[in-house]
């Protein structure tokens, strides 16, 4: 199979409704976003009237963001939904993506599958394909998502302030234990170990949570790293410290039935929840509250932003606990 057949068979989808301008100038758009989908050198993005475009890359490296026992569909799925997951902590509306991919070898057992987990996610968030790059390597998925966001509406990581409440959605540390079994450092039973496995390969973005958020968070990041490395980077970029409650941050019944010394360090610094981190006034608690229930995704708070510098991390009592937990760097030593 060539590149091209392959790119017919397993990617290129029938184009729907075009945006368009007539002959005169006039806008002839039907509403859709995607002016030019894949079939071009370049596609064409028309994002509606008073929008800024959003755009995240994200790229999955075989023995570095992936075990190779990992199913094709589940893979594409993670591929998609960690780029939709930046979009949502900037509280964009997804609207199409790219897909360069690497192969050792036109393989159909895993490109047919691979095609449906990606498509199904696409399908599910209104996402669609639009170009990319095909070519023989090492494994090696890289997506670039598009989206759109309201002029000034777009949630950053530097808009948090003083006295703000830090909220998270989700549970977080799952796919960390999951890890901890890949690597033989813990046993599971097989149904609790299905699902940590399911967080860590099947990641779901928080889309609706983070349109929701517009005009009450503050300041947002999604959790690829650990929420210690993540929340850190919200503290620089607003220039504010802040207490947390480790002990406050949600998990789920498997991970609660952990060591407490576990616990701690998935949720703290365990990586790969893909959940929305954010700040937000104390005034808007129960708006904060509504609109979670309204989207269907909880959201827990488990701290508050301080005007000094730095992170301060306490237990259930108030204690401050050592802080030794670090987020994930692809480059430490």
């Amino acid at each position: 199979m060539g590149e091209f057949e392959l790119i017919a068979r397993y990617f290129k989808r029938p184009p729907g409704p075009r945006s368009q301008v007539g002959p005169n100038g006039q806008d002839t758009s039907d509403g859709r976003a995607v002016a030019l989908g894949i079939g071009d050198d370049c596609a064409l993005l028309a994002p509606a009237e008073g929008m800024q475009l959003a755009v995240t890359t994200d790229m999955l490296v075989e023995g570095r963001h992936f075990l190779s026992t990992v199913a094709p569909a589940r893979l594409a799925h993670k591929a998609l939904a960690v780029n939709l997951s930046d979009l949502a902590a900037c509280g964009a509306e997804p609207l199409a993506f790219t897909l360069a991919l690497a192969l050792p070898r036109p393989d159909e057992s895993f490109l047919a599958p691979f095609a449906a987990g990606l498509f199904a996610l696409a399908e599910a968030q209104g996402v669609e394909l639009i170009g990319g790059d095909t070519t023989a390597g090492p494994l090696n998925i890289c997506i670039t998502a598009f989206g759109q966001v309201p002029r000034g509406q777009a949630l950053l990581r530097s808009g948090a302030c003083a006295g703000d409440d830090l909220w998270v959605s989700g549970t977080l540390g799952d796919a960390r234990l999951a890890l901890e079994v890949f690597r033989g450092e813990l046993a599971l039973a097989a149904a609790d170990f299905e699902q940590v496995r399911e967080a860590m390969e099947r990641p779901q973005p928080r889309v609706t949570l983070g349109r929701a958020l517009r005009g009450l968070a503050t300041a947002a990041i999604d959790l690829s790293d650990g929420l210690v490395g993540d929340l850190g980077h919200v503290l620089a970029a607003s220039n504010v410290g802040a207490v947390i409650d480790a002990d406050a941050l949600p998990r789920s019944t498997v991970l609660a039935r952990q060591a407490p010394a576990l616990q701690r360090q998935c949720v703290l610094a365990g990586g790969d929840d893909y959940e929305l981190l954010f700040t937000a006034p104390a005034a808007q608690r129960t708006a904060i509250e509504a609109a979670a229930r309204l989207v269907g995704v909880p959201v827990t708070r488990f701290g508050h932003i301080d005007a000094a510098a730095g992170l301060h991390i306490v237990d259930a009592a108030g204690r401050a606990l050592e802080a030794s937990w670090r987020g994930f760097d692809h480059f430490a030593t």
